[in-house]
């Protein structure tokens, strides 16, 4: 087995913060690049279980659990996953600042230096998420719309899950390009408009769930946005099926000059709730009446028959 790996980074801000913005993996995927999704089962005394769905290269997703163990007053999260252990440490220091540590023991010898890269840009990563922290809660906007269907949760999802046929479905999307190496793990390049003509061109990863839910994550951004993640989700009623439509989207401040010539934050954010909005909404109306219109005509087969 190798020496365990430690590495540090100093960041600018409260203790607390620094810890919060570790601990609170349900922000992960928003904050760090290669997190697509999270799963989280808390425990007791301290603890909890984490499923993590993270991009490894261009077009893999690996995914594994960590079993961690918090404590905030001594400012620790120790985790354990089959491929490593070890503990993040967050330590004040006289000038304002804290020292960020993680520490790794691999499992299997010569696992640490293909690791390295990944565990120096993730110590980035929450520096600067723990650094801008108020400025990100202003630049991020998370909603969600949700749509009732008269129609089987199976159908519902068949639609949006089967994203290569959207082209000739959804008017808003002019091409995609999709690959499914892994069932259930999908990447896809997108050519879509939004509803005022202006065209975006998105790289997206889906984790797909059937018949639950389609979580996913652009890995390669319209210029307003500087992280966005979502997911579809459909759950069974007595009468048919909710599927909710939910976006996180958080603001590129750079590039607000691209709505107009002295935009604001507060432009972005109504200008990103109005244009997400109308097009997962039309994605969820498609398939509304796709699912609908398959549950009117096995009514009235029954009726006939």
């Amino acid at each position: 087995m190798d020496a365990p790996v430690v590495r540090s980074i100093t960041v600018a801000a409260p203790a607390d913060v620094v810890y919060d913005t570790v601990a609170d993996v349900a922000r992960w995927p928003q904050l760090l690049a290669s997190v697509v999704h999270i799963e989280h089962r808390p425990g007791e005394a301290g603890t909890d279980e984490v499923d993590i769905w993270a991009l490894r290269g261009e077009n893999q997703v690996r995914t594994w659990t960590n079993l961690r163990t918090l404590d905030r007053e001594a400012l620790r999260i120790g985790f354990a996953n089959p491929l490593a252990e070890g503990e993040w440490r967050v330590v004040p220091n006289d000038d304002d600042t804290v020292t960020l540590t993680v520490s790794h023991d691999f499992a299997m010898p010569g696992a640490a230096q293909g690791a390295l890269p990944h565990i120096d840009a993730q110590l980035a990563e929450f520096k600067e998420a723990a650094e801008r922290h108020a400025e990100l809660t202003e630049l991020t906007i998370e909603f969600a719309d949700p749509l009732f269907i008269a129609g089987a949760v199976e159908d519902a999802y068949e639609l949006l899950y089967r994203a290569e046929q959207w082209p000739d479905r959804f008017p808003h999307v002019t091409r995609i390009d999709l690959s499914e190496d892994v069932p259930n793990i999908q990447f896809f390049d997108m050519d879509t408009l939004t509803p005022d003509g202006r065209p975006h061109t998105t790289r997206s990863v889906r984790i797909c769930f059937p018949h639950g839910k389609i979580i996913y994550k652009q890995i390669t951004l319209a210029p307003l946005l500087s992280a966005h993640t979502g997911h579809w989700v459909f759950t069974e009623t007595p009468e048919g099926t909710v599927a909710e439509a939910r976006h996180t989207a958080t603001v590129n401040p750079a590039n607000l000059h691209l709505l107009k010539p002295d935009a604001t934050v507060k432009d972005a954010r109504a200008y990103l709730r109005r244009a997400l909005s109308a097009n997962s909404v039309a994605n969820l109306r498609y398939a509304k009446e796709y699912a609908e219109d398959i549950a009117d005509g096995k009514l009235k087969e029954s009726v006939d028959a």
